[in-house]
């Protein structure tokens, strides 16, 4: 079992939930709080099939796919939603790294997303916070904001796609870990006085506190996952890729690296008999 913990809707929103048309919005980079992109309005703010629609479409036509040479490209004022990133025109803005596609951060250097074409850059959901351009930028834990975007991720997919096992790919097109959801509507009690968990957190230099008292309370997905890192659980991995029940979610691979050790490290938390589960870490 793992314990995705999902924090208060005023630090965290769902793309679809915080992003509106014919609104302001400041994009920052969630490592050093630069702004990416300033004071950008949306006409449009949509959300885009799901990465192996035209693979699909195959399945649907009886003659040649009519939109095999077809893109979908956002213009100046649009934005378009996927499962874990979201599409902008690069209008004026510039994070290219010069060595490849990688967008840069170009304070902090760390990966913001990958240009797409010419006009066209990915940023991931895990890289990036938005906010209103009439709200000032709140800093948010790494580890908490990587937990809680992940999660929201297989919540929103097994809600509507009733979609339960993902791969996690990194952008180097390697998986790095197969997830089984098992549920997403755990409430976590815990004695704040003789928790072990808060060790998981402070690895990432920051400490995860819930509501004062004695007692914390999170709100909390629960999955199964398996280590697919240096070969490790190779034929399970290609027959997951392989399958169409499966989801996949690409992330940069520095954080899929961060996810596999959040995910270890809340696996010791638990009592050596409850780890595993059907050959699954818990």
């Amino acid at each position: 079992r793992l314990i995705c913990p999902l924090l208060s809707i005023d630090l965290v929103h769902t793309l679809r939930q915080s992003l509106k048309p014919q609104k302001s919005y400041v994009f920052y980079c969630k490592s050093c709080g630069d702004i990416i992109v300033k004071d950008r309005k949306f006409l449009r703010v949509l959300p885009l099939p799901s990465e192996n629609w035209s693979a699909l479409v195959e399945e649907w036509c009886c003659h040649p796919n009519p939109f095999a040479r077809s893109t979908l490209h956002p213009q100046h004022d649009d934005c378009f939603l996927g499962d874990t990133f979201f599409l902008l025109n690069s209008g004026n803005e510039s994070h290219k790294s010069k060595e490849n596609t990688r967008v840069i951060c170009k304070r902090c250097r760390t990966m913001l997303g990958e240009t797409v074409s010419t006009d066209t850059i990915k940023y991931y959901v895990t890289e990036v916070i938005i906010r209103p351009s009439e709200e000032s930028f709140s800093p948010i834990p790494r580890s908490q904001f990587v937990q809680s975007m992940v999660a929201q991720c297989l919540v929103e997919l097994s809600s509507a796609k009733s979609t339960f096992r993902f791969t996690v790919k990194g952008d180097d097109g390697k998986i790095y870990i197969l997830i089984w959801l098992l549920n997403s509507d755990t409430l976590l009690v815990e004695s704040l006085g003789s928790s072990s968990s808060h060790g998981v957190f402070t690895l990432f230099g920051d400490t995860f506190m819930p509501s004062s008292g004695p007692m914390g309370t999170w709100n909390a997905v629960k999955v199964l996952y398996q280590p697919c890192i240096k070969s490790r659980n190779k034929d399970l991995a290609d027959a997951w890729e392989d399958d169409i029940g499966v989801h996949p979610l690409k992330f940069p691979s520095e954080t899929c690296m961060e996810l596999l050790l959040i995910l270890g490290l809340s696996t010791i938390s638990l009592p050596p008999s409850l780890r595993c589960m059907n050959s699954f870490q818990v």
